[in-house]
């Protein structure tokens, strides 16, 4: 759908971007990219985003809607096209809410606890709980697909992006970890649908090269830990 009042501020390789802009391939909104530098924010983005100061922000006739959540919810609602993002039944929408949230707020959080515990009973008690998070994570895909090839159906909903968005940094910690997270013996469902997530041509030039993300980390830890010691 062409369009000239849609604008997302937003930095490459961020997932929580990335998600936005699968929304937009999926429903074929164009779109100006601006990038936002992550060190200097931008004037716009205060002003955009006072509250939290992060990307991405839409922007849909000069009005700003922030986080990306929020964002892809709203591009479903305000570009109703087919396909259609959230599910239409309200208690599908409600639990794809839920376990966007779960996503979020609580599973992906333990990929950087689990790179970052130090001593081998801290490393054990985070991978156990990683372990544990992406078992239900599995479960619940299995629920919300009913033996489909997506959380949704046949087509690529509101969980898939969510979970899909971070694909590209959930195998650069398994890099960085030398852990395999998705691994195929525990979660086979899970990681057939990212097969399946990662072909689509809709989502798949919005998914960073694992590689290059854990080198430009080691980078920049390298760079932090330097400037800690000067």
């Amino acid at each position: 759908m062409a369009t000239n009042n849609v604008k997302l501020l937003g930095k490459h390789g961020c997932p929580f971007v990335n998600r936005v802009q699968m929304a937009l391939g999926l429903k074929s909104i164009d779109h100006e990219f601006m990038e936002e530098d992550p060190f200097k924010k931008s004037e716009l983005l205060l002003k955009s985003n006072p509250v939290n100061k992060k990307v991405p922000v839409l922007f849909h006739a000069e009005k700003p809607i922030c986080e990306s959540l929020l964002i892809v919810q709203y591009i479903d609602e305000a570009w109703p096209n087919n396909p259609s993002i959230l599910p239409s039944d309200p208690y599908e929408r409600a639990t794809a809410r839920f376990w966007a949230a779960y996503i979020d707020e609580k599973w992906f959080p333990l990929t950087a606890e689990y790179r970052k515990s130090e001593g081998e009973e801290a490393k054990a008690a985070a991978r156990d709980k990683l372990v544990e998070g992406t078992l239900l994570l599995e479960e619940a895909f299995i629920s919300c697909s009913k033996a489909k090839s997506f959380s949704s159906g046949d087509n690529i909903g509101y969980l898939d992006i969510i979970l899909g968005s971070l694909l590209g940094w959930l195998k650069a910690e398994e890099i960085l970890t030398s852990t395999k997270i998705f691994d195929e013996t525990k979660i086979p469902q899970l990681v057939a649908w990212t097969e399946r997530f990662c072909a689509n041509k809709a989502v798949k030039d919005f998914i960073p090269e694992s590689e290059k993300l854990a080198e430009g980390f080691k980078k920049f830890e390298m760079l932090k830990a330097a400037s800690n010691t000067n």
